[in-house]
């Protein structure tokens, strides 16, 4: 995803590849949860919650018009 201003742009890298990741987390507990393996589950969750906090972090550090942009993408 490119930022809109070229200066934003290792932070917005920073933040897609953290929201992807949460994504992968999110798909392995959703998985998971299908298949009702617990232990799996809440591996799962533990990653899905760790990555989504950094990417709130993250987030939090781009001026407004680069989160709604990314908040508008297809990957979240």
């Amino acid at each position: 995803m490119k930022a809109i201003k070229i200066k934003n742009q290792s932070k917005v890298t920073r933040v897609v590849n953290w929201l992807i990741k949460h994504n992968e987390a999110d798909k392995l507990r959703n998985i998971a949860d299908g298949n009702g393996d617990q232990k799996a589950w809440k591996k799962a969750n533990n990653k899905c919650e760790s990555t989504f906090d950094k990417f709130t972090d993250l987030i939090e550090e781009l001026p407004k018009y680069e989160q709604k942009a990314i908040y508008n993408s297809e990957l979240y």
